[in-house]
C-alpha cells in the first residue's frame, strides 16, 4: 500500500512577508552600482549591482546575517539595522517606508508631512516672519519651519529630511556648529534635555536609533552623554553668527502645541534693534 506524500503546509503570513522582504532587498541591491556606493567595480563582477558582502559592509552588519535576511530566514531585525540598510541601498522615502513595513518595524525617522503640524500651524510659522520659528518635537526633530529659520544656521532645505534634527546638526553639521556662538554650553543643555525626555521613551526605536547614530559618529557627544546630566537651567537668549548678516541676539520661546512629549512651537525674537535690522536684511536676502 502506497502513501501519498503529505501536501506542504500553506505559507504563513510571516513566511510571505519575509519572502517579500527578501525579494525587495535583492531588487534594491541589484539597482545600486558600486560607483554610486563609492566602491571599486573590480574585474570579475557578475551581479549587476552590489554584492551582499558590500551591502553588509556599507551597513556595518554581518555578511552571514544579511545573507539570511535575503534568504527569508526567520531572524529579528532592529530599527537601527533597517535604518543602516536603507541608507546603504539609497532608498527613497517611499521605499524606506516599504522596507520597514515588510520587516514589521517602526520607521524611526520623522515624517516631514507629519499630521502633528496642520496647515493652520504652518500658516502661523509663515506669519511670524522675519522672526525665525519652527515646530520641533521632544527628540529635536524639526517637523516644520519658516524661511528665516531655514536660513538661520544652515540651508535646511538643502538637507535630506533625516538630517533635520537639531541634535544631529549641532554635533555633525559644520555650518550649524559654526553658527552657535556659545556652542559648548548649548550642546550640553541639549544633551541634558534629550536624556531627561528619553527617560520616558526608552523602548522607542526612533529615540534609540538617534542615540546610537550620535554615539557612533560623534566622540564629543559620547563624552557629554557619559556625564549623565539632565535638564540644566539655561539662558533664554541665544547668539548666532549668521553667515550672511552677522551676529544675531535672539530670545527663544517654546510653546507646546500638544502634550509635553509631543510637538512645540519655537520662536526666536531679537534682543535689540541691531538684531532686528539684521533679521530684516536676512529676509531681503532669501526673498
Amino acid at each position: 500500500m502506497t502513501h501519498e506524500p503529505a501536501p506542504p503546509a500553506p505559507a504563513s503570513a510571516d513566511d510571505v512577508r519575509r519572502g517579500e522582504l527578501a525579494a525587495f532587498l535583492r531588487s534594491r541591491r541589484e539597482r545600486v552600482s558600486p560607483e554610486q556606493a563609492g566602491l571599486p567595480r573590480g574585474a570579475r563582477r557578475r551581479t549587476p549591482g552590489l554584492r551582499r558582502e558590500e551591502v553588509a559592509q556599507l551597513a556595518a552588519v554581518g555578511v552571514t546575517w544579511y545573507t539570511w535576511l535575503e534568504q527569508a530566514r526567520d531572524i529579528r531585525v532592529s530599527a537601527q539595522v533597517l535604518d543602516a540598510i536603507a541608507r546603504a541601498l539609497m532608498l527613497d522615502r517611499g521605499e524606506r517606508s516599504h522596507l520597514f513595513r515588510l520587516a514589521g518595524s517602526v520607521d524611526p525617522l520623522p515624517d516631514t508631512e507629519c499630521a502633528a503640524v496642520p496647515a493652520s500651524l504652518r500658516l502661523m510659522l509663515d506669519q511670524l516672519e522675519p522672526f525665525p520659528a519652527c515646530v520641533q518635537n521632544a527628540r529635536y526633530d524639526i517637523l516644520a519651519y519658516n524661511r528665516p529659520y531655514g536660513q538661520l544656521m544652515c540651508e535646511l532645505d538643502a538637507l535630506p529630511p533625516e538630517e533635520r534634527n537639531c541634535m544631529w546638526l549641532a554635533f555633525m553639521n559644520p555650518e550649524w556648529r559654526d553658527t552657535l556662538v556659545d556652542r559648548e554650553e548649548a550642546v550640553r543643555v541639549m544633551a541634558a534635555k534629550f536624556r531627561a525626555s528619553m527617560a520616558g521613551q526608552l523602548g522607542n526605536p526612533a529615540w534609540k536609533c538617534l542615540l546610537k547614530k550620535l554615539q557612533d559618529n560623534s566622540p564629543e557627544f559620547r563624552a557629554i552623554w557619559e556625564r549623565h546630566e539632565v535638564v540644566r537651567v539655561s539662558d533664554r537668549t541665544r547668539w548666532f553668527r549668521q553667515s550672511k548678516v552677522g551676529l544675531l541676539g535672539l530670545d527663544y520661546t517654546a510653546l507646546w502645541v500638544g502634550p509635553q512629549s509631543g510637538a512645540k512651537l519655537l520662536t526666536y525674537t531679537p534682543v535689540d534693534e541691531e538684531s532686528r535690522a539684521r533679521l530684516e536684511r536676512l529676509r531681503e536676502w532669501y526673498a
